[in-house]
């Protein structure tokens, strides 16, 4: 005997076999699992004093995770010193998000987190 749906009032019960009912039910959560969607992360790394020309060319990266459907995890890593640029990589951020917004919108605003200014942005739908 096996209870089936334990808040119904009175509560379900069938006779069946136990160990088919737990294939079955693994079966249905595999199924499940399957289907659903999975968020994949794609970074971006930039410097303080990052070049006009690398900067577009990350870009065009960028806008190719966005329109493939990935989340874009933009961050200014500051090496050493550097960490005195933070205004720099602040704008360089804010730059990028200005140049992808008709790609994507910022999900997160650039925020410092130890050596790294991290931004996200996500896809926009279709």
């Amino acid at each position: 005997m096996v209870e089936i749906s334990p808040k119904a009032v009175p509560p379900v019960c069938k006779v069946i076999d136990y160990k088919k009912f737990l294939y079955e039910q693994k079966k249905r959560e595999k199924a499940q699992k399957s289907k659903a969607t999975k968020v994949v992360v794609k970074e971006i790394r930039f410097g303080p004093n990052t070049d006009e020309h690398d900067f577009e060319f990350k870009k065009k990266h960028a806008i190719k995770f966005l329109q493939d459907g990935a989340k874009l995890k933009a961050f200014v890593f500051f090496k050493g010193r550097s960490i005195i640029y933070k205004d720099q990589g602040h704008i360089l951020l804010l730059r990028l998000a200005t140049e992808l917004e008709e790609y994507g919108k910022v999900e997160q605003m650039p925020k410092l987190e130890g050596k790294r200014m991290i931004m996200y942005i996500a896809p926009k739908k279709k």
